[in-house]
């Protein structure tokens, strides 16, 4: 570890004088001999580089989706030119060249920091043997000698002998003690950090190598993690952790924010902006914009969760745009356009029906009834006779229809002979 260390040698200088700067302040509110003082300046490194580092960061999610789904286009060229290895090569190549993607764009973030890894432990190696490196002068050297996090130095290590814990003003005990708690909690961390990304945000429409890779790191970094630990001094530990914890964090708030197409995140992601929608019929953000952009482009490439979520704007009423927004749809705004017509047509027949009759040419030509004349709301005093004149004049008999038929005579012309009976 002190080779690979003294390799990043040109890079401890301005690692040290950060740390230094962090302390100035840090100093003045705990103390300069503090454990406080030197822990949380580390700390304040870890954040610092992490910040820098969020670009490459935003690049590794997309190179780890770009390749998520390439996986199965690789793995065609694999089986294609299983037995020429130089031809798969070159076509393996001239996909990512079509496509854009870089495979190592997803190690970017730890290769790029690395470097300061190698830098801090090398600061904390020199403070551990009480050499002074970068801009630790022999003032700040005694310092942060002497600084103890829960009882453990800073550059002290869980393997460390009893006498070098001792010239350091500690005990063997709290010194393994606190860096075996500081060991789980950094394995722990990485534990959750992967296993979130492979249960949450990994697309399970695709089963592909990658998958299986990312599983098998699942279990191997806690465990290099642990092993290399216990070489790792106090100081070290704190960055480590530090940016595990941060790293943890970070991929929670893509997980929430910006999940991978098809993974379990995506579907509650979904669901979440389809409930808000529908109930405030706008977007918040920008990037819930950019998130549908993308689901509208997708046309009928659409994966089952964003389907849905494509229903659940059309059943509100809504439809997605190729701006990412939201605005009411075609068919919803011809049904209000068809509703407001049936209700004025209503209106109109309504009116209609309160119009006064119109009265005839008979009742325009009488005029207006004479004075004394009894209307038809009135009872007329004199009986009214509501036979007609027919009926009160008694019928003869066989003059009726139904004599004439029995009789078999016709109305009008001679009468047909009757045809004689067989006896």
């Amino acid at each position: 570890m002190d080779t690979i260390a003294s390799l990043f040698s040109f890079i401890t200088w301005p690692v040290s004088w950060v740390i230094v700067q962090f302390h100035k302040v840090y100093g003045a509110l705990f103390g300069p001999d503090t454990g406080w003082a030197w822990g949380l300046s580390i700390v304040s490194l870890v954040i610092l580089i992490r910040i820098c580092l969020i670009p490459l960061f935003v690049k590794q999610i997309k190179s780890t989706r770009a390749m998520q789904t390439l996986q199965p286009e690789m793995k065609k060229i694999q089986e294609r030119y299983k037995n020429d290895r130089q031809r798969q090569s070159e076509e393996m190549m001239k996909l990512y060249k079509e496509t854009g993607t870089n495979p190592l764009s997803s190690c970017l973030p730890i290769l790029a920091q690395s470097p300061f890894f190698f830098a801090l432990y090398h600061v904390l190696n020199g403070i551990a043997t009480g050499k002074t490196i970068g801009v630790i002068n022999e003032p700040l050297l005694a310092s942060a000698r002497h600084a103890h996090i829960f009882g453990a130095p800073l550059a002290a290590k869980f393997f460390s002998s009893e006498s070098q814990i001792t010239a350091l003003g500690a005990s063997l005990t709290d010194v393994r003690v606190v860096t075996a708690i500081m060991i789980v909690l950094m394995s722990a961390s990485q534990f959750y950090t992967q296993r979130q990304l492979m249960t949450k945000n990994v697309d399970t429409t695709v089963k592909t190598p990658f998958m299986q890779q990312q599983k098998m790191l699942m279990y191997v970094f806690p465990v290099m993690f642990a092993v290399f630990g216990v070489n790792f001094p106090v100081g070290v530990l704190v960055y480590w952790l530090t940016t595990n914890v941060w790293t943890m964090g970070q991929q929670m708030y893509v997980i929430h924010n910006n999940p991978t197409p098809g993974s379990k995140a995506q579907a509650a992601y979904l669901e979440r902006l389809a409930k808000h929608v529908t109930q405030h019929g706008k977007i918040r953000r920008r990037s819930e914009k950019v998130i549908i952009k993308a689901i509208v482009a997708k046309g009928r490439d659409r994966n089952e969760f964003e389907r849905k979520f494509i229903n659940a704007l059309n059943k509100a009423g809504l439809a997605a745009q190729a701006d990412g927004t939201v605005a009411q749809s075609t068919v919803q705004a011809a049904a209000q356009t068809e509703e407001g017509a049936v209700t004025d047509t209503a209106t109109a027949a309504t009116a209609r029906r309160q119009q006064p009759k119109r009265q005839t040419k008979a009742q325009r030509q009488s005029g207006p009834k004479q004075a004394g004349e009894p209307t038809s709301l009135e009872k007329s005093d004199e009986p009214q006779d509501t036979k007609p004149a027919a009926a009160k004049q008694p019928q003869k008999p066989g003059s009726g229809t139904r004599s004439k038929a029995q009789s078999g005579q016709r109305k009008g012309g001679p009468q047909r002979p009757k045809s004689p009976s067989k006896k």
